[in-house]
């Protein structure tokens, strides 16, 4: 585990060195269009910012004891492995079905009433993480709380467990018909297309 706290300015200085925050003309999966993005795999490309970050994420779950950690693919892979490896605890992923919803596979099993946190890289409709946690108590596992990088909904997802994101912010979306990027004339961009980084 990383000897040195990183509290939420720490974490703000690891997504802005990393370039996670765009600034351009974006279509969210939602459908939905914005001005702001986050692109995470800039922190999970990045070992030592994911190290730092999942140990915010093991420091607030550990007092909660859990035995397991369950992350959605893609990006919940690489998160669950290392808040796994910093707890000293197992890690399982959890994959999309082929009608719908998430499941395990690849040998995955849980045991009844095994504690598991939820991991995943960033929160933008909380539905992933609904899923995730559905195959996990279908499964026999008992989730005890949901951690994440970032929050893209201001703190609006609602969860029954308790919950904590690294950086939480708040990203204005429209549809196409209201959207200020589309009236202004603004093309379309892709994450990878954009250099603007957001400013802090």
């Amino acid at each position: 585990m990383p000897d040195r706290n990183v509290g939420p300015h720490d974490a703000q200085r690891a997504f802005d060195s990393a370039g996670a925050f765009l600034r351009g003309h974006f279509v969210y999966t939602s459908g939905r269009h914005g001005a702001d993005y986050l692109e995470k795999f800039r922190i999970l490309e990045d070992p030592q910012a994911t190290t730092e970050l999942a140990g915010m994420i093991v420091r607030q779950f550990m007092p909660l004891r859990p035995e397991l950690v369950a992350g959605p693919t893609t990006g919940g892979i690489i998160l669950a492995y290392e808040v796994a490896r910093q707890l000293g605890v197992n890690a399982v992923y959890v994959e999309r079905g082929e009608s719908g919803g998430r499941v395990l596979r690849r040998g995955f099993e849980i045991s009844a009433d095994t504690r598991v946190l939820v991991v995943d890289d960033v929160v933008t409709t909380g539905g992933s993480l609904a899923e995730t946690q559905a195959c996990i108590t279908s499964a026999g596992g008992v989730v005890i709380g949901i951690g994440v990088l970032a929050d893209r909904t201001a703190g609006r997802a609602a969860t029954e467990v308790p919950f904590f994101a690294c950086l939480t912010v708040d990203f204005p979306s429209y549809s196409p018909d209201a959207c200020p990027q589309c009236a202004a004339g603004i093309p379309v961009g892709s994450p990878r297309g954009s250099s603007k980084k957001v400013p802090a």
